[in-house]
This record gives structure tokens, sequence and C-alpha cells, in this order.
């Protein structure tokens, strides 16, 4: 369960999408989450993941092993 604050303005354009569209706010809501989890998780660590690579914690691909695993 999720409960959040949106300022007014979105909560607005988020009403007015659902009702043209007949889905609800929180159908709305949970798209967005979806669409950018991925990058907010790149984003925010990022800077965590940096950190294993440079102490040898994390596996790293060259460009050359990586396009090689594609091919076969």
């Amino acid at each position: 369960m999720l409960s959040l604050r949106l300022p007014a303005d979105i909560e607005s354009r988020l009403e007015t999408l659902a009702m043209k569209t007949g889905r609800t706010k929180s159908y709305y809501a949970r798209e967005a989450i979806l669409k950018n989890l991925e990058d907010m998780e790149d984003a925010y660590l990022g800077g965590e993941i940096l950190e294993r690579i440079r102490k040898g914690e994390e596996e790293v691909l060259t460009a050359e092993k990586m396009w090689r695993g594609l091919d076969d």
C-alpha cells in the first residue's frame, strides 16, 4: 500500500486524465512508477554500484566480451 501527496496542479491533471480515459488515478500513478523506477534506481543507486566496481566486488564486462556474448 502506498499513499502520497501531489501538488494540486498535478493532482488535477491526473484526475482529468483518469476521467477522460476511464482509468483510475492509481493506474496512472502505478504506470509512471513502473516506467521510471529503473532510471531512478540507476540515478540513486549508481554510486553504490560504482563503489563495488572500484573494490572489485562487481563483475564488469569489456565491450568486446559483451558483444561476443551477444553472438553466442
